[in-house]
């Protein structure tokens, strides 16, 4: 490739000009920990389209949203896609996002290579453009539709707990309503956008701090403005962005070239406690964090069960680990005991969780969690 057409960030990644396909293709099978892709959406316009009061709809126009028909849209679709699958990590995944013109298409085609369909998100966008014609409804969300490259990829990256951080430690939905780019976000050249389909900053945080981790490499077939890349770089991930068109490939290095990386504690997140390590309710008691014959609590009192020796709980005629002596006294089928039980501690009643983790930190401490 010609080196004018590579535009290097070290150590961070790189934007490389010319066709997606052709260049993925050059590309390390395995590579790519996530891919994030905005391809064309074949939106078929017809005739331009005025506000109520004339002015001109700065809508999608350029060559590279033109398709001879559905069947090339298809082929062109079909042909990116096992580009991006072969690129794909076992651990990897891929992100298409689209509007009605073309996510349908792309979905069927995505299950017809072998990809397998985690969820599909709806953004709904806070601020929409209104339909000045007031024959549709307007159109206020895209569809994001987030997958693996096969059913047997089952180690994929999903950081539930920093999303649901994100989400004021509530578990995050698959409808996010976030607003379109506008602003000083807004790319421009003079007083026109700069490119017509900018995607909010905002938007790629959440996909690439959810489903990557600092260090991975996050790919971007139809780079645009470089969105994904600003996004990427600021998290601490690697980056690749392709794009076509000279023109834009200039604007995303250049603000590629402003785009000031975090680090260190920065970037860290809220780990998922399916990584964190075991720790055996037993242990606290071994370890003198509660003794033999000390009473649990539920949080009103109501329920208790006495600590034993080995670890275990009983409650009566009940016997068990602290999830089944719980589950058993409240006649459900299972219980988190780690959540369901307190000790008392001068007075006030302590979740039994808060010994746990601080077991796990004197266990990161010493090299061994």
């Amino acid at each position: 490739m010609d080196p004018d057409r590579i535009f290097e960030d070290q150590p961070f990644g790189k934007v490389l000009t010319g066709n997606c396909i052709a260049l993925m293709d050059q590309m390390a099978p395995g590579s790519a920990d996530l891919i994030f892709a905005d391809p064309p959406y074949n939106l078929q316009l017809q005739g331009e389209l005025k506000r109520p009061n004339h002015t001109k709809v700065v809508g999608v126009s350029e060559d590279w949203d033109k398709f001879l028909g559905f069947a090339d849209y298809d082929e062109f679709t079909r042909s990116w896609l096992i580009a991006a699958q072969r690129l794909l990590s076992d651990s990897g995944s891929l992100w298409v996002i689209g509007s009605y013109h073309n996510i349908f298409r792309i979905g069927s085609i995505l299950q017809d290579l072998g990809f397998w369909i985690l969820n599909d998100v709806i953004w709904r966008k806070t601020n929409p453009m209104p339909n000045f014609r007031g024959r549709r409804f307007a159109n206020a969300h895209e569809t994001l539709i987030w997958c693996v490259k096969s059913k047997d990829n089952k180690g994929y990256t999903f950081n539930y707990q920093a999303l649901k951080m994100l989400n004021e430690d509530l578990q995050m939905r698959s409808d996010w309503s976030l607003p379109i780019c506008s602003g000083r976000e807004r790319l421009r050249n003079g007083d026109e956008t700069a490119h017509p389909t900018q995607k909010p900053e905002a938007l790629l945080y959440r996909l690439i701090l959810g489903t990557s981790n600092p260090g991975d490499l996050v790919v971007d077939p139809f780079f645009g403005t470089g969105t994904t890349g600003a996004v990427a770089k600021e998290l601490g991930r690697k980056y690749i962005g392709i794009e076509q068109d000279p023109k834009y490939s200039l604007m995303a290095r250049e603000r590629l070239i402003r785009v000031e990386p975090r680090c260190g504690g920065d970037i860290e997140i809220t780990p998922s406690k399916r990584t964190q390590r075991r720790v055996p309710f037993g242990n606290l008691v071994e370890r003198g964090l509660l003794s033999p014959g000390a009473i649990l609590y539920d949080h009103s009192r109501r329920l208790t069960a006495r600590i034993r020796a080995d670890g275990s709980l009983v409650a009566g005629g009940v016997t068990g680990s602290i999830h089944g002596v719980a589950a058993s006294l409240q006649g459900a089928p299972s219980c988190n005991g780690w959540t369901f039980w307190f000790y008392e501690d001068a007075g006030q009643l302590v979740p039994i969780d808060i010994l746990r983790q601080k077991v796990r930190a004197e266990l990161v401490s010493l090299g061994t969690g």
